[in-house]
C-alpha cells in the first residue's frame, strides 16, 4: 500500500512540475503579441463589420417571450406557451440587436511594407495620424492586428 501511495505522489509531483513548463518563444504566452515595424505604402478608406454578438438581445426578448407566454392558458398549455413565448423572443431579440447594432463602420485598409520586403494589409478603425510613407508598428495579428505610428 506504501509503494502504491508513493508511486501516486510521485506521479502527481511529475503532472504538477510538468505544467509549470515555461513557454518557447513560438509557443505564445499570455499576454504574448508579435509588433511588426514598417512603412505605410498605400492607405485606402473601405467599411469593417462588427462584431456585437453580445446575446443580450436573445435574452431579454427571450425573458420578455416567457413572461407573455405565461399570461397565456394554464397547465400543459401555459407551459407550451412559456417555451414557444420564449423561443421566439429569443429570435426576436437576437434579430433586433442584430439590426440596431451590427452596421457596418467606417475603416481604413492600411498596407505596409515590413523590414523583410513582405507586403501586409491591415483593415482597421480610421487613424486619422496615419499618412502614406509614414514609418508604423503593426501590432498584434489576424483580427486584432492595428497600425500604429512610431513614436519619435
Amino acid at each position: 500500500m506504501k509503494s502504491i501511495l508513493s508511486w501516486l505522489t510521485l506521479a502527481s509531483m511529475a503532472v504538477v512540475v510538468s505544467g509549470c513548463s515555461a513557454v518557447g518563444p513560438n509557443e505564445g504566452g499570455a499576454g504574448e503579441s508579435q509588433i511588426r515595424s514598417g512603412k505605410i505604402e498605400q492607405i485606402s478608406l473601405t467599411q469593417m463589420q462588427t462584431n456585437h454578438d453580445s446575446g443580450v438581445g436573445a435574452v431579454l426578448g427571450g425573458l420578455g417571450g416567457l413572461g407573455i407566454g405565461s399570461l397565456i392558458g394554464r397547465g400543459t398549455g401555459r407551459d407550451v406557451a412559456m417555451v414557444a413565448g420564449a423561443l421566439a423572443g429569443a429570435v426576436g431579440g437576437n434579430y433586433a440587436e442584430k439590426k440596431k447594432y451590427d452596421q457596418p463602420i467606417e475603416a481604413q485598409q492600411v498596407i505596409v511594407r515590413v523590414q523583410s520586403g513582405v507586403l501586409v494589409s491591415v483593415t482597421q478603425p480610421i487613424n486619422p495620424s496615419l499618412s502614406k510613407g509614414m514609418k508604423v508598428y503593426i501590432d498584434g495579428s489576424g483580427n486584432e492586428a492595428r497600425v500604429v505610428p512610431q513614436g519619435g
